[in-house]
């Protein structure tokens, strides 16, 4: 069987396609100069307030940016939508386009139904009317799509574990020595210095990723909000013990916390499961004071709510901090297994991104405690914790959300950073920053191990700040 080369018989595109980019890049730095140069101009309107592009370079400019990428999006589509039809006949961009009809299907559904009924979805629903949103949210989404289908074995070609027999170091779009019927034929974007497929790896690695991150902050964020809605509400000696231990965290280097969390000598005097007990316990806290003070005036709703929501997530709680073997090993039903170095890194991650939340939501709370809202529920009689949770709270949603999509990227390059490091999950772990610890021991010789990984972690990343730039660009306007 033929080697696959990159476009296959799309190569009648490429031409075109590198032009187009050599615009784009051309008309980028245009801008740049442009506005540079413009800086403090006054750009002199027409009489009946218009402005024509002629009379402002700087617009000339954006114009450019926009076509030059305009163009590049829609050559781009035509790869994609030319190599499903294609497949392996397009080259390896046609047969991963292929690879990855699940993740387009369910792109177009996503934007197709968000689309139609964005004015009845409120913040998300205007997400759609910011370009720099929907990009954001296309680029997470993909990989949002892409990880969960690669879990149910829907896109990945061949086993992220698997060592095939001559396969190591291979180039991109190899066939694969001696495949049987019903065997992927080729290694789309090479095989690494273990002889795995690196497609393989890298559409598994996004689940890893996104099993990960997205909790661990959402935990950070439990422990932060619990945290720092109080201090800033009551200020005083609360304040400044909580504050004091939120500084005295973030003054201390993040890497060399990590050494000192996942060094043996120190998960052997089970700290990180210490750590884990009184971190994981804040979702309960703020579940259980978040229903107790909306319904504190209604016993019976009070103590259903309260059995509800609070029974399940104990026995959730009680199995994630419980470990056999461990130094806390108490409760009998474990419904699932947590990986000690998983549990590790989860812990790290959330004690690290803690303080930064308190913080924010320190800030905020100081800020709009002095509102005439509040003063109103406070004059009504309402608790503290009602005031907080129901008064304060959700008029700063808008930075929170904002915030969150930013330390998820943030979380996915630590993690990332882990990885690389040898810090992060087991070895054997397809995730992002061990597949490119692996890939740059050859990086001088072979590119191919490394840069897939690393190009989806940073796309990942950059997408979780451009929605975060379109969700703030959106809530300043209400």
């Amino acid at each position: 069987m033929d080697p696959l080369t990159w476009t296959g018989s799309l190569a009648f595109i490429n031409p075109i396609f590198l032009i187009a980019l050599v615009l784009l890049a051309a008309s980028i730095l245009l801008w740049m100069g442009v506005s540079i140069l413009t800086a403090g101009t006054r750009h002199v309107a027409n009489a009946d307030g218009t402005m024509t592009l002629a009379g402002n370079p700087q617009a000339m400019a954006s114009l450019g940016v926009r076509t030059t990428f305009f163009a590049v999006a829609v050559l781009a589509l035509a790869y994609v939508l030319l190599g499903l039809t294609l497949g392996s006949g397009a080259g390896i961009i046609g047969a991963m386009s292929r690879q990855l009809l699940p993740t387009w299907a369910a792109l177009v559904i996503l934007f197709g139904l968000s689309i139609s009924f964005k004015r009845r979805l409120g913040l998300y629903g205007k997400l759609f009317d910011s370009p720099i949103g929907m990009i954001g949210f296309a680029l997470v989404m993909f990989w949002v799509f892409t990880g969960v289908f690669a879990a149910m074995d829907l896109i990945a070609t061949h086993d992220p574990l698997a060592q095939l027999s001559g396969m190591k170091n291979k180039v991109p779009g190899t066939p694969v020595r001696g495949a049987e019927a019903g065997d992927y034929a080729w290694y789309l974007l090479g095989g690494d210095n273990l002889a795995r497929d690196v497609f393989s790896r890298m559409v598994k690695g996004a689940w890893e990723v996104l099993k990960y991150a997205p909790l661990a902050t959402l935990f950070a964020f439990m422990v932060g909000i619990t945290l720092g809605l109080p201090a800033g509400y009551y200020g005083g000696r609360l304040d400044t013990v909580l504050s004091f231990l939120a500084n005295l965290i973030l003054a201390f280097p993040v890497i060399l916390m990590f050494y000192l969390l996942v060094t043996p000598e120190i998960v052997a005097t089970g700290l990180p499961q210490y750590m884990a007990v009184v971190l994981f316990a804040f979702p309960l806290i703020f579940c259980g004071v978040l229903i107790h003070s909306r319904f504190r005036t209604q016993p019976s709703k009070n103590k259903l709510w309260l059995a509800v929501v609070l029974v399940p997530m104990a026995l959730l709680y009680l199995s994630l901090v419980n470990a056999p073997g461990s130094k806390i090993d108490f409760w009998p039903l474990d419904f699932f297994d947590v990986p000690g170095g998983v549990l590790v890194v989860f812990v790290s991650v959330v004690f690290v991104n803690s303080p930064t939340v308190f913080r924010i939501v320190r800030g905020l709370t100081m800020d709009i405690k002095s509102r005439d809202y509040v003063a109103a529920a406070q004059t009504r009689g309402e608790r503290p914790w009602y005031i907080m949770l129901w008064e304060i709270l959700p008029n700063v949603r808008g930075p929170l959300i904002v915030d969150f999509c930013l330390r998820i990227g943030y979380t996915t390059i630590l993690l990332g950073t882990l990885g690389f490091f040898g810090l992060g999950l087991p070895p054997e772990s397809p995730d992002w920053g061990s597949t490119i610890n692996d890939g740059r021991k050859l990086l001088q010789i072979y590119l191919h191990p490394a840069l897939p990984p690393a190009v989806a972690l940073m796309s990942l990343v950059l997408g979780l700040n451009l929605l975060a730039d379109g969700l703030r660009e959106e809530s300043l306007k209400d």
